[in-house]
């Protein structure tokens, strides 16, 4: 590897487009080639490139047989394609970051743990939502005792419905591997990092009662849920709760995370990207805006996760130290979501030990 690391792409939609604006304004990182068999998803790629040079294919077999020409495989497709477009990415023994989720189920999941036991390269897990900057901060802060001892975690998300994607594949359970894997992956992994234990027993409620009702694909209804509660008990006693509600469209405030403690709460809110902090001893809170550069946020929509991501992910791959956020950190994210799938169809509590957890 040369003093650029080169990346090669593989899809090239939404968030295969939102990694290459985020590695063009960073230093030493670039670009260098993109797989996807839809021709928009090229030149889409193409043109966010500008007059940067890019190869372009349309399959990412072509691509890996020039695994000469790049060092690190980002990897973008739909989410039931991962287990096998990492068998054969695994197969060059380059850097690799997997966007969320790492598999639909749960033994795919475990094949890949499995695979990279001894594998040569980085595997850097996509959970980006801990690198946006205020939930940085925020974590900094509960883990600085702000809350005092944390009880427990709400994470609140009020949003738009899934976009489409190419070819509709995330209108159906089958390929997303639900909402709660899909979306809520992201929640899941955060309550582990704040909480700082793993989870024993995932209580839910959830359903599919408005979105997309008027979509046929194929004359089939997609079958998504589109709002749930999840009461999730960790093994340090700390309670996580997560609600979902994908129908909102023009809420202010799309995300609000909450630790409640002995001390008393901090808050997030994104995008207004400001920390609340509570004390018990007063009714006062005290409100620090956390400035995120305008540059960064106008490369992705993630608030500036997929940049902070990046550079961690290139700091592991220069200094080959293991990656911050692991494949184990992404299964046990799907194993929560599925955990918590599994809750709502049997309508009863889910042990973590179900999934050997």
């Amino acid at each position: 590897m040369g003093d650029t690391l080169r990346y090669a792409i593989i899809g090239a939609g939404m968030m295969g487009n939102e990694h290459i604006r985020n590695i063009a304004i960073i230093d030493g990182a670039q670009v260098v080639a993109a797989a996807d068999p839809h021709e928009g998803s090229r030149d889409w790629a193409r043109l966010t490139m500008g007059d940067a040079p890019i190869a372009l294919y349309a399959d990412y077999h072509e691509m890996l047989a020039a695994a000469d020409t790049f060092d690190a495989v980002i990897i973008a497709t739909p989410n039931h394609t991962h287990r096998a477009v990492l068998e054969d990415v695994f197969a060059t023994g380059k850097h690799v970051l997997i966007e969320k989720p790492l598999c639909t189920t749960f033994e795919d999941c475990q094949w890949v743990k499995a695979a990279t036991r001894s594998y040569p390269g980085v595997v850097w897990m996509g959970l980006e939502y801990r690198w946006m900057p205020p939930v940085t901060r925020f974590v900094e802060q509960v883990r600085a005792g702000a809350a005092g001892d944390v009880k427990m975690l709400t994470i609140r998300e009020h949003r738009f419905p899934f976009l489409q994607k190419i070819g509709d594949w995330n209108r159906f359970n089958r390929n997303s591997g639900g909402t709660l894997v899909e979306k809520s992956c992201h929640f899941f992994d955060l309550m582990r990092h704040i909480i700082g234990s793993e989870p024993r027993r995932v209580m839910a409620s959830g359903g599919h009662d408005v979105n997309h009702f008027d979509e046929r694909y194929d004359g089939e209804m997609p079958d998504i849920m589109d709002n749930a509660f999840v009461i999730v008990e960790f093994d340090n006693g700390v309670r996580a709760c997560h609600e979902l509600c994908m129908f909102v469209t023009a809420l202010e405030q799309r995300e609000h995370l909450t630790v409640t403690g002995t001390k008393g709460a901090l808050e997030v809110l994104i995008p207004q990207s400001e920390l609340a902090h509570t004390l018990n001893t007063g009714n006062e809170t005290i409100r620090t805006k956390i400035d995120v550069d305008q540059r960064v946020l106008d490369a992705g929509h993630h608030h500036g996760a997929s940049y902070y991501q990046h550079l961690a992910f290139q700091d592991a791959i220069r200094a080959q130290t293991p990656p911050l956020v692991t494949v184990d950190d992404g299964l046990r994210s799907v194993a929560m979501g599925l955990a918590a799938h599994r809750a709502i169809d049997e309508k009863r509590v889910v042990d973590m030990a179900e999934f050997g957890l």
